[in-house]
């Protein structure tokens, strides 16, 4: 039997979140109230960089007028218009599919999940084909600035190294436990600044620990 992880105290979690605003500054972003591009968005994200995962949205766009014409168009077209983000043989079909599945529920459009609870909505977004717990939360959080904190590999291991979260979690405990120990209306702060941390200091091979402005506060500090 697992012995239960100890919630940090909430002290500690507000200490690391004024360090972290003393060096990344506070992320201003209005929800954009547009869900099916941030499933899209997140989708070429996956395996690449910013830079990439815009040139091939930006180009997915101008291919296509519509959402609807892109769940019509053949995948190899799909495919075409967002080869420069990487990987697009499976994220075009993972687009298509996902399009594919939204339509045979709800047409092309998602605004009802505005309304609904965070739950609900995380039911909804993680029942669509290729779509887990980072994806949806994700899309409530860019979208209508809901409370669910994105949890991806450089979030994961900032926090993890810090023991805000339990070594060796799975996706939805890391999700859980993210969102429960962040102050409410820090969500979308907490993700960006620990997102920043983990890709310029926290490497995952080689973390620039003597530089770290979190290293008295990090148990996993290698200097």
């Amino acid at each position: 039997m697992r012995t239960a992880w100890p919630r940090p105290r909430a002290d500690r979690v507000a200490r690391i979140r004024e360090r972290l605003r003393a060096t990344y500054g506070i992320p201003q972003r209005r929800p954009h109230r547009d869900p099916i591009a941030e499933l899209v968005l997140t989708v070429l994200s996956q395996s690449t960089n910013d830079r990439n995962r815009d040139v091939a949205y930006l180009a997915l766009r101008e291919r296509f007028d519509s959402w609807e014409a892109v769940r019509a168009a053949p995948v190899e077209e799909v495919e075409l218009a967002i080869r420069k983000g990487g990987i697009s043989k499976v994220k075009s079909k993972r687009i298509k599919d996902i399009l594919e599945a939204i339509d045979g529920r709800a047409g092309l459009d998602l605004s009802f999940l505005e309304a609904a609870s965070v739950q609900a909505g995380r039911d909804y977004l993680t029942a669509l084909p290729g779509v887990g717990r980072k994806t949806a939360a994700c899309v409530l959080l860019f979208t209508w600035d809901k409370r669910d904190v994105p949890v991806d590999t450089h979030v994961g291991r900032v926090a993890t190294r810090l023991h805000l979260l339990r070594a060796g979690a799975g996706s939805e405990e890391q999700h859980d436990a993210m969102t429960s120990i962040t102050p409410r209306s820090a969500e979308l702060e907490l993700h960006m600044n620990m997102l920043r941390h983990g890709r310029r200091t926290c490497h995952s091979q080689r973390p620039r620990c003597a530089v770290c402005p979190l290293r008295l506060m990090c148990p996993e500090r290698r200097v």
